[in-house]
């Protein structure tokens, strides 16, 4: 749960109930009693949204949302350079971009925080009720008065419920109420037959046999667990008093469908009969019972003063209403399905894994290490929690603004050259004319920002699509998407994409696939050849993320890798780098590879 996804949940319910409370309003007359309650299911629906994972609500790539959960782009931009270096020369100099975000990390720990402790309480609330019901259901006795229990036959055949339902009172309660989803019970206050008639005797059963046909237990299980979600909401609260009120007239009028009218006085003056009785608190809500809040209560008898025969022409209205409702439900969902939470990660199940500790090569630092064997077609991985969390890219993106770029004609393998803009930047090789090499080899984010705009976002767009390149976001803008904002990949897909790079399995130019590689080439020790690029993520000034990305060729097989690490200050682009090395040195895959020692 992010400052975010609060955001969305309280965006989403909030709209919900005030197109609900409008919707109610505005077409009063044209609503029966069961479509006004109908309604409030849509908002059930809706309070569910935020939390379905987004690949059951993929609306493909027609929506998009600014993935950076905890901070915001200012319009300033700023160079900084890695404190650390490359100490073999000849490799590609791990130069960065800085962005300037709005840091809103503590507020974001703290919401979440509140956000727990709520439901903390809820839960503990909702325990508590719990314990009162189950203290009732100890206290049940159940009915022998065989004119109630004959009535009470009567009133279920009339209803058409074949299940058995326990009958019983309790010494603990003053007004009737039903509860139980498996074993379901209908409770009367102890004899109730001494002081009721077995008209309103009757009233009541019936009231309650509608609570139970209609599932309205299982509704109030739902109501609790989204009052546990949504506690920060204030709506929320209004919304289910509002629902419940609903829901005591829509069965009042199922009772009175079923009864003469002259009987519906009657039935009026036996619900007011429980207006002085024990009412209980609104925590309570697990059960149905057949009194209300004297507010409440006033409204439920004006009408059923005012009750009248439902017409097909009044429920053909109440049907068209909830399908303007369902519209307002569909248009939320692209909002959501947009929008990537704080977890996004991805799925990973192969059988062909192998998960080890390397964490003494990650000293100090947060990170994972993903690694696959082409010939025998085997994973090893470190971290496994971290191999599947996307995060941005940056610099390791690179290798796919070019390919696109070739791909798309905007530059040719003979022809690649770019002026600079003049424009002065902290690292000397960059404030000169690059070609795709040099850019390559200087890590140049002027020019590949200046590939992407000849390119074109709808162009990368489609290029994202075609190789699966991680959440294929690009609503961070044509110059920073991949730069620690919308655009994100995990270790696993960053392996899975070079390695489907490599063999060509997206069906690209093979010359112009050579030409990255080649533009990609670091060293060669002892027949065996190390291809890479690193990135790091500079945020304010602090290097935040750091990748190194790539593969080994060796005589007789190719290793490719991925290694990500995550830090406060110091999560370059060269640490990784450096780690990798070790890794691949210890593994035996690059034997002259020089690491950490």
């Amino acid at each position: 749960m992010s400052v975010l996804h609060l955001a969305v949940s309280m965006f989403i319910s909030s709209i919900m109930i005030i197109a609900i409370m409008l919707i109610r309003k505005i077409f009063k007359n044209q609503l029966s009693s069961k479509w006004k309650y109908n309604l409030w299911f849509l908002l059930l629906i809706a309070l569910l949204l935020p939390y379905i994972p987004t690949q059951l609500l993929n609306f493909g790539d027609k929506f998009t949302w600014n993935g950076n959960q905890n901070s915001n782009p200012l319009p300033s931009v700023t160079t900084t350079e890695n404190p650390r270096s490359w100490e073999n020369g000849n490799w590609m100099h791990d130069f960065s971009t800085s962005v300037n975000r709005i840091d809103l990390t503590f507020l974001n720990h703290v919401l979440t925080i509140t956000w727990i402790v709520g439901m903390l309480v809820m839960i503990a609330l909702s325990i508590h009720a719990w314990i009162k019901l189950r203290q009732i259901k100890k206290s049940i006795i159940l009915l022998t008065n065989s004119r109630v229990l004959s009535l009470f036959k009567q009133c279920k055949q009339l209803l058409n419920v074949s299940r058995p339902l326990v009958l019983g009172e309790s010494p603990l309660i003053k007004s009737p109420l039903t509860f139980g989803i498996f074993k379901t019970y209908i409770v009367l206050p102890s004899h109730a037959e001494a002081w009721l008639s077995m008209d309103e005797i009757k009233y009541i059963l019936l009231h309650e046999l509608h609570h139970y046909k209609y599932k309205d237990i299982a509704t109030n299980y739902l109501i609790v667990l989204f009052q546990i979600l949504y506690w920060f909401n204030p709506l929320i609260w209004m919304a289910f008093r509002e629902m419940r009120l609903d829901r005591e007239i829509a069965c009042d009028s199922a009772v009175l469908n079923t009864l003469d009218q002259y009987q519906h006085a009657a039935y009026g003056n036996t619900i007011i009969m429980f207006a002085d009785k024990s009412y209980l608190p609104r925590h309570f809500s697990m059960v149905n019972q057949i009194a209300s809040s004297k507010k409440q209560l006033k409204k439920r008898i004006e009408r059923i003063a005012a009750f009248r025969s439902e017409t097909k022409l009044l429920k053909l209205k109440s049907i068209l209403v909830f399908i303007l409702l369902v519209g307002i439900v569909v248009s939320q969902i692209p909002i959501v399905s947009a929008m990537p939470y704080g977890d996004d990660r991805i799925d990973f199940d192969n059988k062909q894994t192998m998960y080890e500790d390397l964490s003494a090569f990650f000293s100090g630092y947060e990170g994972s290490f993903v690694l696959y064997d082409l010939q025998e077609e085997q994973y090893n991985i470190y971290n496994k929690d971290k191999s599947t969390l996307r995060v941005s890219p940056n610099s390791t993106y690179k290798i796919y603004s070019a390919l696109f770029a070739l791909e798309s004609e905007v530059i040719a393998r003979n022809d690649n050259s770019m002026k600079w803009n003049g424009n002065s930047y902290p690292y000397q090789s960059w404030n000169q004319n690059q070609n795709l090499l040099t850019a390559m080899e200087n890590s140049v984010t002027w020019y590949f920002q200046q590939l992407d705009k000849k390119v074109q976002m709808k162009n990368i767009e489609s290029y994202l699509d075609k190789i699966q390149y991680g959440n294929q976001n690009l609503s961070g803008g044509t110059e920073d998407y991949w730069l620690e904002s919308s655009l994100k990949i995990s270790p696993i897909e960053q392996v899975q994409t070079l390695k489907d790079f490599y063999t060509n399995q997206f069906g690209f130019d093979g010359k112009n696939i050579q030409f990255i590689k080649d533009a990609i080439k670091l060293e060669t020790k002892d027949s065996a050849t190390l291809y890479g690029k690193t990135g790091t993520g500079t945020v304010n000034g602090k290097n935040v993320n750091g990748w190194f990305i790539g593969y080994v060729e060796t005589e007789n097989n190719t290793y490719f890798f991925a290694t990500n690490i995550e830090s406060d200050h110091h999560g370059s682009g060269s640490i990784a780098a450096e780690i990798t090395k070790s890794i691949l040195y210890d593994k035996g895959i690059y034997l002259k590879g020089k690491g950490r020692e």
